[in-house]
Formats: C-alpha cells, structure tokens, sequence
C-alpha cells in the first residue's frame, strides 16, 4: 500500500509540474505574438481636424449638408469611427 501511494503521489508531481511548465510556455509564447502583431501594425491615423462652425447666412443649411456630406464620406474611407461621426454630426446640428 504505500509504494502504491507513492506511485501516484510521484504521478501527481509530474503531471502538475508538467501542467505549470506548459501554460508558462503558452503564456510566453502568447505574448511574444502580441508583440509581434503590436509592431507590424501601421500607426494610429491622426483623427481628422474639427470642421469649423459655418457662419450664420441664408445658404446655412446647404453649408451644413455640404459639411454632412464631407463627414459621411470620411466615414465610409474608414477614417472616422461610428463615434467620431455621431459626435461631428452632434456639434454640426446641435
């Protein structure tokens, strides 16, 4: 009975050290990839400049159409996010 106990004493060391071994490896390996996609990815765009408030004139709304138009299109090339545009769009008609 004890050489039994010692057997599966012995059996749980190695399979627990074999256990943390492995997950430090996967851990390690996880963040070296990380890196790696963090140093091939190209830089961050520069958020686009504030568009100025149109001055108050008969031809307001067609500034502001015009405004809107240019923010849908920068939209659509992916230079702004779904925020940044609801939040351009906020101050334009707001």
């Amino acid at each position: 009975m004890p050489g039994l106990l010692r057997g599966i004493a012995r059996t749980a060391v190695v399979a627990g050290t074999a256990t943390a071994v492995s997950n430090r490896v996967s851990r390690r390996q996880a963040g070296r990839w990380a890196e790696q996609d963090y140093e091939q990815q190209p830089p961050a765009a520069q958020p686009p400049p504030t568009p100025p408030a149109a001055p108050p004139a008969a031809d307001d709304m067609s500034a502001r159409i015009e405004q809107l138009k240019q923010l849908g299109d920068l939209k659509a090339q992916g230079v702004l996010t779904e925020e940044e545009f609801a939040e351009q769009k906020r101050r334009l008609l707001g």
